[in-house]
């Protein structure tokens, strides 16, 4: 289950002058914040050193803990990175994206990442807002994880389902 907060906007009749949500985002997001954020994430995905890493997304308002690794191009939410938790000694993949908000045509979505102890996250799988990642869970590489994962499960594929529990 993903848990959402929904953001509806009003932009007067659709037919005449069309406007999707993200026409709208810098009245909900500074453009400067967002400006800030983006580099330090772009920063956080190239430098090689994990402790620099942690220390520029932490600079973002994420949470994240002890001992966490973060692979080589892992891109995390410029817009609403504080929505994001990262549990101790997990290990983010490379290419892994971590998404805390969804653009949609009439409304916007945000929801919270939490992602447990012990984790694992396979390369190249996103995230999606509103996701529990249970401690000890493993995610298999190229994952779509758009609902919550039981802790100490295996899952992998588009959309992730369970393959196993440990």
């Amino acid at each position: 289950m993903r848990r959402l907060t929904v953001y509806k906007h009003q932009s007067g009749n659709l037919n005449v002058n069309p406007k999707n949500s993200l026409n709208y985002m810098y009245y909900y997001k500074g453009p400067i914040t967002v400006i800030r954020n983006f580099i330090l994430v772009w920063l956080s995905k190239y430098t090689p050193t994990l402790s620099l890493k942690r220390f520029l997304l932490r600079m973002t308002g994420m949470k994240i803990g002890k001992n966490v690794n973060l692979g080589l191009c892992a891109a995390f939410d410029i817009f609403f990175p504080e929505l994001i938790e990262i549990g101790d000694n997990t290990i983010i993949g490379y290419n892994a994206t971590l998404l805390a908000h969804e653009f949609l045509i009439d409304s916007f979505r945000t929801g919270r990442i939490v992602v447990g102890k012990n984790v694992m996250i396979g390369a190249g799988t996103t995230v999606l807002p509103g996701v529990q990642i249970g401690d000890g869970a493993v995610v298999s590489a190229m994952s779509l994880v758009n609902r919550d994962v039981p802790p100490g499960s295996f899952v992998g594929g588009i959309p992730a389902k369970q393959l196993r529990r440990k």
